[in-house]
């Protein structure tokens, strides 16, 4: 996983991750907690949005996402596997994260994939079916749990659907509720927010899922290629916040969005070895 680690380092924080790891487990805050039946993580309480998809007015969340993200959970299966990884390296028993790993990647695709629409879910008790762009993440990690036909076939659905040269849809266009202008008073903003609005940021895990997928490093840096434009189209030298939806996209939000940037670096550098 790692040619280069920081052992004095991990061994400092270890305790800390696994107390993050039992808190998980056993429950905390907000709803949040992993379901001893398919070991998956859950979350969600009534007027709270936990997600990154965090837009609410007044008491109105509009996109709430409770039950099990299908991108919370592709985290969750990471960070097991991950602290797997480093008990084994820190002589320290592995067996919980191992097998909290094992039981949520054994029921990860059966209750995300949906093959009448040939993408994951976005969510899961309860179910929401709606295309998003969340699912690449689960694709992007290190230890991703969506891979194989059905995670390409998904993939090239976003691809066709959601992708754009600014980033990735946040909705897919042809979905109810789909908004594609970002733009009018605030209410309006964050009603459209995650409702179709443009992200460039989702090129990051949109390129590490395609460069995992397929392999196709070219295709891959012909896409971050396109969005070089980004940096001189509304701050100098800086990536917007966001994008409409639709044509002819229009920026919006911060000028110097830092994980705009930092995505599309991360992407660069880490998924297609380019260092300028």
């Amino acid at each position: 996983m790692l040619a280069d680690w920081n052992e004095e380092f991990a061994a400092e924080v270890f305790p800390t991750l696994q107390n993050i790891f039992l808190h998980h487990v056993q429950g905390t805050l907000f709803g949040i907690k992993v379901d001893p039946i398919d070991g998956l993580l859950s979350q969600g309480e009534a007027g709270v949005q936990l997600t990154w998809m965090d837009a609410k007015i007044g008491d109105w969340v509009v996109t709430p996402r409770h039950g099990k993200p299908v991108e919370i959970n592709g985290l969750w299966i990471n960070a097991c596997r991950v602290m797997e990884w480093l008990a084994d390296r820190l002589g320290q028993d592995l067996t919980n994260f191992r097998e909290a790993a094992e039981k949520a990647e054994a029921n990860f695709e059966a209750k995300f994939w949906h093959a009448g629409r040939g993408h994951f879910l976005d969510t899961v008790d309860p179910t929401d079916a709606s295309l998003r762009p969340n699912q690449v993440i689960a694709m992007a990690l290190p230890f991703a749990p969506a891979k194989g036909e059905k995670a390409l076939a998904a993939l090239n659905l976003v691809g066709q659907e959601l992708l754009t040269r600014c980033g990735l849809r946040t909705l897919g266009p042809k979905e109810p509720g789909y908004r594609g202008k970002f733009k009018g008073p605030l209410p309006d903003l964050d009603a459209a927010y995650h409702q179709g609005t443009v992200w460039p940021w989702l090129l990051g895990p949109f390129v590490s899922a395609f460069v995992k997928l397929t392999g196709d490093r070219q295709e891959a840096r012909k896409i971050l290629h396109e969005a070089r434009f980004l940096l001189d189209d509304y701050g100098i030298d800086g990536v917007a916040e966001c994008y409409d939806g639709d044509q002819p996209q229009q920026p919006g939000g911060c000028p110097f969005q830092a994980w705009s940037v930092a995505e599309l670096l991360r992407a660069w550098t880490e998924d297609l070895g380019e260092e300028n």
